[in-house]
């Protein structure tokens, strides 16, 4: 039934996707077929020639709905607390919504939905249709910053603009070359408008319409600014979501700026390119189709129940820890894709010359350590991610970085964290514990599981087939009491659940545990800690997610580390950490869960995607060690150090440090 109903929802959008001009059909994908670099008018043109389908629109919002029902946060966000109040989105009613409209394409239908979640501003939960979202992304050669010049804070194309965007190539720089714009005059420029208001408002509106992923204001404007970070193990710079936005809808852009070296006031308009930077080729709309947006092997997870032969031999055991790890994704990170502003390996790199230049004491990978030469006592660890290629690796690294310290006799410290995405929960704890030392204990939060209907079902099905930690997020022994105790494998943590008021509402969560799913490590801690923690600073630019959030507040919350931000826009408040649950499940892994424990044919299960698409919610709730009544993606906490960039340490990290 599913492969008849598939092909006939293939052959009815694809079909019929080719738009009639003057009576000739046309097809505005084949127009773009195998360009790297288009104009964003003809990416969309064939995006939006996908006609709007009743059947796909019902299935995906079936799933999305029924994603949602486990979403932790829903009754917080219809009315998000203060500072957060931006951030509020009551899901039903715009579901509702939704439901009741008839789009002209599907493009339509699924950039209302991607935008009415993305306006929760959690990048924890978003609906992410993979046929359009971040296909193309959209670039203009002028990524921007905010910094201080003179004392003055203002709006800038980054300085370091020429070498930045020229990595990009000919493919991207002779369309500008063909219609004579030279936009590496503009590298440099003082900007007073964008889009005919005044920048800063300007930088506002992208932060508040745009950017998502961060329930604080003050981070989305940092992530409107292009910013270095480290990406597939290399030093990287965003584009930053004005000059590299996912969707391709503006064709081009009115800055007014001053040059460098010069009084004068210009208005010029930068034309965007779309960049392709899906790995599908294509060649018309059906390939485009087929490339994009059909349904893959992986959209909805499987099944980690035994066979029936392998039942009879006991459950499938993973004796590696990073094995088990690389299966049981505890981590909170940002989208699948790797658009070219975080990182893809034909993405753009951090100019060479804004390299440190200090010798690096240890790690190759998304880790890695430096020793201030004008400084020795002090040590740099640049974390770009808690989501490394070696999961172990990682771990050796921090050790490893922590030995050459202790050798050359550092006794500070300097962790920068700028645009970290997140990544694996566990190796989170990992450097906690490494840099307070193991005898410290729990290195996590306590956390619960929203206990809607369905997860208690889940949950006691988890028990009745005797589902353990190896294949199931939801199985008691994945936890354990907040004395530390495992749970015993038919401990039902679900039963009774917990109600408490939330905006109004009553609303059930399991009871309060704490993770048991890290240790042992791999590589072994250190009992007590080397540096002391009035010796550790914290730095970033608020960018800070998922696992980096859980990782700076614990250091901040029970060990009282400085934390430093820099950026933002001036005289607004800022947070220092950004999109902070306890732990995001992808649609696959959801639906494993569902899968795994027998339970799918139950009538409140979401049914499976019919299209290539993922909904993500966060799926558990860390509590403030500070309030426990609190989650920490709530309790607002300001940076208590706050710096503007300047012209000279913006994209060069050493001189930052």
């Amino acid at each position: 039934m599913f492969v008849v109903l598939f092909s006939f929802v293939l052959a009815a959008v694809t079909l019929s996707g080719a738009s009639s001009v003057h009576g000739v059909h046309q097809d505005p994908c084949v127009k773009i077929a195998g360009h790297s670099y288009v104009a964003p008018a003809d990416a969309l043109a064939c995006m939006r020639s996908f006609p709007y389908n009743e059947t796909l629109k019902k299935n995906v919002l079936a799933v999305v709905s029924g994603a949602l029902d486990f979403f932790t946060f829903e009754a917080e966000q219809i009315h998000s607390p203060p500072p957060f109040q931006e951030s509020s989105v009551n899901l039903r009613s715009e579901l509702a919504r939704i439901k009741a409209t008839k789009y002209p394409t599907d493009y339509d239908f699924n950039k209302d939905l991607f935008d009415t979640i993305n306006r929760l501003n959690d990048g924890h939960t978003l609906w992410l249709p993979f046929c359009y979202w971040a296909s193309f992304q959209n670039i203009i050669p002028a990524p921007v910053v905010s910094l201080s010049v003179d004392g003055v804070q203002n709006v800038y194309i980054a300085p370091d603009t020429v070498a930045f965007i020229s990595q990009l190539g000919a493919l991207f720089t002779s369309y500008y070359d063909s219609i004579n714009f030279d936009w590496k005059r503009y590298a440099g420029a003082k900007v007073l408008e964008i889009g005919g208001m005044p920048a800063y408002s300007y930088i506002d509106h992208i932060a508040s319409t745009v950017s998502g992923n961060y329930l604080d204001h003050g981070i989305r404007v940092n992530s409107v600014f292009s910013g270095y970070r480290i990406a597939s193990n290399s030093w990287s710079q965003r584009l930053g979501d004005l000059a590299g936005p996912f969707f391709p809808t503006l064709t081009s852009l009115e800055f007014k700026l001053i040059r460098v070296n010069s009084a004068r006031v210009e208005t010029v308009k930068f034309p965007y390119r779309a960049a392709y930077i899906n790995s599908g080729t294509f060649t018309d709309s059906a390939s485009y189709w087929k490339a994009n947006c059909a349904v893959t092997a992986t959209t909805n997870g499987q099944s980690y129940y035994p066979s029936d032969a392998e039942t009879q031999q006991g459950f499938v055991k993973i004796e590696d820890h990073d094995s088990i790890v690389a299966r049981r994704v505890l981590k909170m990170v940002g989208a699948k894709k790797e658009p070219m502003d975080i990182g893809r390996p034909s993405g753009v790199g951090l100019p060479a010359p804004q390299w440190p230049t200090a010798p690096l004491q240890a790690g190759t990978g998304v880790l890695k350590s430096y020793i201030l030469p004008d400084k020795p006592g002090v040590g740099v660890m640049m974390v770009g991610s808690f989501e490394p290629r070696g999961f172990v690796q990682f771990q050796q690294d921090v050790i490893d970085s922590l030995s050459k310290f202790r050798a050359a006799k550092v006794t500070k410290l300097i962790i920068d964290v700028s645009n970290n995405g997140g990544g694996y929960v566990c190796l989170g704890e990992y450097l906690h514990l490494a840099l307070v030392g193991s005898s410290f204990g729990y290195g996590g939060f306590t956390t619960s599981h929203r206990a809607n209907d369905l997860a208690r079902v889940v949950v006691a099905a988890d028990i009745k087939r005797g589902v353990n930690a190896s294949i199931s997020f939801y199985a008691p022994d994945n936890y354990a009491f907040l004395n530390g105790t495992p749970l015993p494998k038919t401990y039902n943590y679900m039963e009774p659940p917990v109600s408490h008021q939330v905006n109004g509402l009553r609303e059930p969560v399991g009871q309060r545990i704490l993770d048991n799913s890290c240790t042992p490590f791999k590589v072994a801690l250190p009992p007590k800690p080397y540096f002391k923690a009035e010796n550790i600073v914290i730095v970033g630019n608020g960018n800070c997610a998922s696992t980096c959030a859980q990782f700076t507040t614990v250091m901040r919350e029970r060990h009282n580390v400085k934390m430093v931000v820099f950026g933002g826009k001036p005289g607004e408040p800022m947070e220092y950490k950004g999109m902070a649950g306890n732990q995001v499940l992808d649609w696959p892994d959801l639906n494993s869960e569902l899968l795994t424990a027998g339970v799918k044919t139950n009538p409140q299960a979401p049914p499976d995607l019919i299209i290539n698409g993922d909904i993500r919610i966060n799926w558990r709730t860390a509590y403030s060690w500070k309030d426990q009544n609190t989650p920490i993606a709530f309790r607002s906490d300001r940076a208590p150090y706050r710096f503007p960039y300047t012209p000279d340490i913006v994209h060069t990290p050493q001189a930052l440090w």
